[in-house]
Formats: structure tokens, C-alpha cells, sequence
């Protein structure tokens, strides 16, 4: 496994064609593209850029995003109907099981952490586990990534 540190210029890397689901479009043309920089050696995570023309489409979230917006503008209106601009310096987090609409008014570009939901008992006993490997001196008080991931979310 590779422990090695990963940078790249997001703003202005060279993206892959990424098409949003036809069935997903509501209005325009829009045109995404996307390039994955890195993923997780629990290839539970990765690392994304993404970027779209003006449009108006439904994203329906099968993992969990955080994303910052780097380049470009876009209106988000949440499944309760309330709509957020997003610009460049904004985050959002999109859990998943969510739906949003997105209408895009100015090319976008943004760089997103895609997680992997993890069941509540799975955390639990990693958790767990990470604890008694702690107490017996098996690690030097490094827990797995993904415990890391639950106490900054406060869990536990």
C-alpha cells in the first residue's frame, strides 16, 4: 500500500468526459466531465474533479460528497424546495440517499470527497476493535481511517 502524498491543480487539470444520466436533464444541454485524482487504500473515499456547462438536472447522491466550488456558479434547491447559490470558496455536503437540482448558470468546476457510507454496527466495532488495539500497545495510538473519519463527525 502506498502511503505517498497526492497534489494536483485541480483548477486547470484535464478532464474526462463524465454524462449526466439523460433521464437526469430537465432543461439545456449540460455537459460534465470528471477526473478521479486519488483514492483511499480502504477504497472507502476519493478524491474528484468536476466540471459542468449551464443546465438544469437532478443529482441523485448514492454516496456521500463534500465539495468546495473552485470555478463557476451554480443554484441548488434541496428536496424541501429551498435553493442555495453555490460559488466559488462555498462547500456543500450532500449525504447519501439525497436528491438536488442543480441549475447551473455559469460553467462550474469543483473538487469533491466522495465517501462511502459505512453501516452504524461496522463503525461500532472498528471502533471497538481500534480501542483494544490501542489499550494493549498493537498501534501506536493510530486508529483506522475510518475512526478517524467517525470522531470528526463527532460519533461515539
Amino acid at each position: 500500500m502506498s502511503k505517498s502524498i497526492v497534489m494536483a491543480t485541480a483548477a486547470t487539470a484535464d478532464l474526462d468526459p463524465a454524462p449526466i444520466p439523460t433521464s437526469w436533464i430537465l432543461q439545456g444541454t449540460p455537459e460534465a466531465t470528471k477526473k478521479q485524482f486519488v483514492r483511499s487504500n480502504d477504497r472507502n473515499s476519493y478524491i474528484v474533479a468536476w466540471d459542468c456547462t449551464p443546465g438544469r438536472f437532478t443529482w441523485r447522491y448514492s454516496e456521500d460528497e463534500t465539495l468546495v466550488v473552485i470555478s463557476g456558479e451554480a443554484f441548488i434547491t434541496n428536496e424541501q424546495g429551498e435553493e442555495r447559490r453555490l460559488a466559488p470558496g462555498d462547500m456543500a455536503f450532500f449525504p447519501a440517499g439525497s436528491s438536488a437540482t442543480w441549475r447551473v448558470t455559469s460553467r462550474i468546476r469543483k473538487v469533491a470527497v466522495v465517501r462511502h457510507t459505512v453501516p452504524l454496527p461496522v463503525v461500532f466495532g472498528l471502533r471497538v476493535w481500534n480501542k483494544i488495539l490501542r489499550i494493549v500497545g498493537l498501534t501506536g495510538g493510530a486508529p483506522l481511517m475510518l475512526a478517524l473519519i467517525v470522531d470528526s463527525a463527532g460519533m461515539l
